[in-house]
């Protein structure tokens, strides 16, 4: 995430929702420990914020979201906003932080995005979400975090436990095919797409989604920017044509006008269609699951 995004958000945030009374609603459990400081790996110890809507009752869908930053910045407060929204809406929303480049490469951040995932389905009962409705989404970088988790089992299979994601979001997703724009790129050392999944084109692979795609994969719902960066454009229309190939039809929207920074940003509106859409997409996917 550039420093204009980041400054965009923390001003927008203020002004629409500073004096909201729709705040006491939720009920927001901030810097709860996932994972502990690891010094072996010089990773600090990574937290999460759950929102989650005051009303009781039903056991609610649980949205777990991942932000981007260039897989090297970024911070869950920034994103208080979509937990609050997403929890006003009734569902338990859970924002994360992970450890970032160049401390982490891709498969480690990866690797603890996965252990945020296994902790939600631990414990988000105590927050009235459903163990068994988790979905994931994610921004940019977090798309891509996002996707990869979705489409590897290996990532659950270290954790012995059963990939428990029941669907996946993906908001202008970056690195869908990792491999080819590295190949077409051809950074230098130092850079920090370098740092992040390293000079070797065999990790190229294994970090992009689109090469790990099957059957068995969560459905999706894809949103990508109109004007957004061509190499996201051109991964995310590869996958939504892979998995028509595979009868895994995603629900795909291409929204007019929309730039990269922009297709996070609108969810700052209360009223943003993207709600609607998103829930509709939980919604019916549970209803197939329970049939």
């Amino acid at each position: 995430m550039t420093k204009n995004l980041t400054y965009v958000l923390i001003c927008t945030f203020w002004m629409l929702t500073i004096s909201s009374c729709a705040f006491k609603i939720v009920n927001r459990t901030k810097d709860i420990t996932y994972l502990k400081a690891d010094s072996t790996r010089n990773i600090a110890e990574q937290k999460l914020n759950v929102f989650a809507p005051r009303k009781k009752g039903k056991s609610k869908d649980v949205f777990i979201f991942v932000y981007g930053g260039t897989w090297n910045s970024g911070h869950k407060s920034l994103y208080n906003f979509l937990g609050n929204r997403m929890a006003r809406k009734n569902v338990v929303t859970v924002i994360l932080d992970y450890p970032k480049s160049p401390a982490a490469t891709y498969d480690l951040m990866a690797e603890d995005v996965a252990k945020s995932v296994k902790w939600v389905k631990d414990n988000i009962e105590n927050y009235g979400g459903d163990p068994n409705k988790i979905y994931i989404s994610g921004h940019s970088a977090g798309g891509h975090l996002s996707a990869l988790i979705s489409v590897r089992n290996d990532y659950f299979d270290k954790l012995g436990i059963v990939n428990p994601i029941k669907g996946t979001i993906l908001i202008d997703a970056a690195g869908i095919d990792m491999y080819s724009y590295m190949m077409e790129s051809k950074f230098p050392e130092g850079n920090t797409f370098i740092n992040t999944f390293t000079n070797n084109p065999v990790d190229w692979k294994d970090a992009s989604p689109i090469y790990h795609l099957n059957k068995a994969i969560p459905p999706m719902l894809i949103y990508v920017g109109e004007k957004t960066y061509p190499s996201i454009s051109k991964g995310n229309d590869l996958l939504v044509s892979e998995l028509h190939k595979l009868n895994r039809d995603p629900i795909f929207y291409n929204l007019k006008g929309k730039k990269h920074k922009p297709m996070i940003t609108q969810f700052l509106n209360s009223y943003n269609h993207r709600y609607k859409e998103i829930k509709d997409f939980m919604r019916k996917n549970d209803e197939g699951n329970q049939k």
